[in-house]
């Protein structure tokens, strides 16, 4: 029998049996619909950093700071590849949003398996491209003679480990389509959990030192896959993983490439801000190089959390404009922004006062610690800001704003961040660097209220 999902062609039977929760988008308050959908995807992105944490805490153990250098110059690669899994994972669930909000389920199971079919192809080519430029490209993030070793060891592993990364960043993105964040969540955190109690042993009992660590986030990654795509065969209704499903007319493709891009190249470009520091750092030897990673690991607690608030709710946001609910569109708006608000203040006091003492759990070297925390200070001048970019810039990929998503991802850590980072150093040298990402933050702010004000303007708001 087929239900009344009806014009889709898709019965309440199909994919496993599950019921979509329709009311959830439709009818739930809006800060319950956008919380219910947010919590899971925050609670697994702060566990992540958590187990991120737990990682550079391990190798901090080993009391080498060039160790610790090394396995910081790599982190780009990493930002990389969930970039790469952005086009597919966040592209694909744009629009899949607004396929469900005008009630074309058919279609939005088709562009789910379309995407896990690209995304671990993609993989498999950033696999190739890593192993076969990995020379050149551990000099362009700046290893030197005393970072390179640990710096190739930890490359190494993680190369290999590139196309399942990708991979799970289409699932957990999928299934907050259909309401079910928290399995999203489950499958994170069965991740994390696994990467947390192989770092011990991969690092130090097996004496693998960095490469231990990549290959503990590797494997992490393989296993949150295999949960993901269980998980899809047997909860999801909508959702699927069947590749004889993932054909798409090239009109669809385009339309997750149009978000998928710009929501990529925001990740692209955290990775080349990363990289660029990195360099800028080097002159001031292996401390700053150090402390600059562990600050970017503490500094991430706070920022994931804005992140997943604010990316959360986009299945609402996609859900209600493909439905025309301009009221409960602008309702959803509201709401984020006054939650990112007050979250960014908040982890900016906490994160001030706490600073010196938590640079103090990873290192015990004075020039780190002073290092760090002036790093994790700096970071925390234009949280607020970030928050009303990060919300924007989601409003721009569910409504399938592409400029509007694409200008936000090239300035806040792209064309404003490079042209601030060249300014401010040769301004103040090494203050001018840890200042160089709130001044572009303040710009790229400007860009997004601007931004917002037109697509508000354009439904009537």
């Amino acid at each position: 029998m087929r239900s009344a999902a009806g014009r889709s062609g898709i019965g309440a039977a199909g994919y496993g049996g599950q019921t979509m929760q329709r009311d959830l988008f439709e009818r739930a308050p809006v800060p319950k619909a956008y919380l219910k959908l947010a919590v899971p995807v925050v609670l697994a992105m702060v566990l992540g950093v958590v187990y991120n944490m737990v990682d550079t805490w391990f190798i901090s153990l080993t009391g080498k700071t060039d160790l610790v250098a090394g396995v910081s110059l790599c982190a780009p690669i990493f930002v990389l590849a969930i970039a790469l899994g952005d086009i597919w994972g966040l592209g694909g669930s744009s629009l899949m949003s607004r396929l469900l909000g005008e009630k074309k389920d058919k279609d939005a199971g088709r562009v789910s398996a379309f995407c896990l079919c690209a995304a671990f192809l993609t993989g498999i080519v950033f696999l190739m491209v890593l192993l076969g430029f990995q020379d050149g490209i551990l000099a362009l993030l700046g290893a030197n003679e005393q970072t390179l070793p640990y710096a190739r060891d930890y490359y190494t592993c993680i190369a290999w480990g590139a196309p399942f990364i990708i991979l799970s960043m289409i699932p957990n993105n999928q299934l907050r389509t259909e309401g079910l964040a928290s399995l999203g969540m489950w499958g994170a955190v069965a991740g994390s959990l696994a990467n947390i109690a192989l770092d011990p042993l991969l690092i130090f009992a097996l004496d693998m030192g960095a490469a231990g660590a990549a290959l503990a986030t590797s494997l992490s990654n393989l296993l949150s896959c295999g949960l993901y795509l269980w998980m899809i065969r047997k909860k999801c209704r909508v959702v699927t993983a069947d590749p004889r499903k993932a054909r798409l007319p090239r009109k669809m493709i385009g339309g997750v490439l149009l978000i998928g891009i710009p929501a990529s190249v925001t990740n692209i470009m955290s990775s080349l801000s990363m990289a660029v520091t990195n360099r800028y750092l080097t002159p001031f030897g292996s401390e700053a190089l150090a402390a600059m990673g562990i600050a970017m690991k503490i500094n991430m607690i706070s920022l994931m959390t804005i992140i997943g608030f604010a990316f959360g709710g986009q299945p609402l946001f996609g859900y209600c404009f493909g439905a025309g609910d301009r009221k409960r569109f602008r309702q959803t708006a509201r709401f984020a922004y006054l939650l990112e608000a007050g979250l960014g203040a908040g982890f900016a006091v906490v994160l001030f006062l706490l600073a010196p003492w938590l640079m103090r759990l990873f290192m015990r070297d004075a020039l780190v610690i002073d290092d760090g925390t002036a790093m994790l200070c700096c970071m925390q001048i234009s949280s607020i800001l970030v928050g009303i970019t990060l919300v924007t810039t989601c409003i721009c990929q569910a409504v399938g704003h592409a400029p509007g998503a694409l200008i936000l991802s090239l300035c806040r850590q792209g064309a404003l961040f490079f042209a601030a980072i060249a300014a401010l150093s040769a301004l103040w040298g090494f203050t001018g660097i840890l200042l160089a990402q709130p001044a572009a933050d303040l710009a790229t702010g400007l860009i997004a209220l601007l931004l917002l004000r037109g697509i508000l303007k354009k439904q009537g708001g």
